[in-house]
């Protein structure tokens, strides 16, 4: 894969997961605000979930999103350092098809299906 696609998709997917880092936290901010605006017993509401369910929902999400974001960072640093598609465990080069599928992935896809 040409770097400067690589490094355009790579930033691509790293606006997206701080976008959706943004989005997150702010719901998580709601859910916190709603929760201090409630006098409801919302652990025993046979209703619907729970503020704890919805907070800890957000948070899952807020972790793959931070991932996510953590998984771009650290292949922008193996283009700049000229390793990116290069498969970590054997060292041959990855594939642009998976690269294209994964940009983030670190493993070609015969290490990836033997993990």
């Amino acid at each position: 894969m040409d770097d400067e696609v690589a490094r355009a998709r790579l930033r691509e997917l790293g606006e997206s997961a701080d976008a959706r880092l943004r989005e997150l936290r702010a719901s998580f901010d709601d859910v916190v605000e709603a929760l201090r605006d409630s006098n409801a017993d919302d652990e025993h509401d046979p209703e619907g979930r729970t503020i704890a369910v919805d907070r800890s929902m957000i948070d899952t999400l807020a972790k793959d999103a931070a991932a996510q974001r953590v998984a771009v960072d650290a292949a922008l640093a193996r283009l700049a350092d000229g390793s990116y598609g290069v498969c970590e465990r054997c060292g041959a080069p990855i594939g642009d098809g998976r690269l294209e599928a994964r940009p983030t992935t670190t493993f070609c896809i015969d290490c990836a299906r033997a993990s």
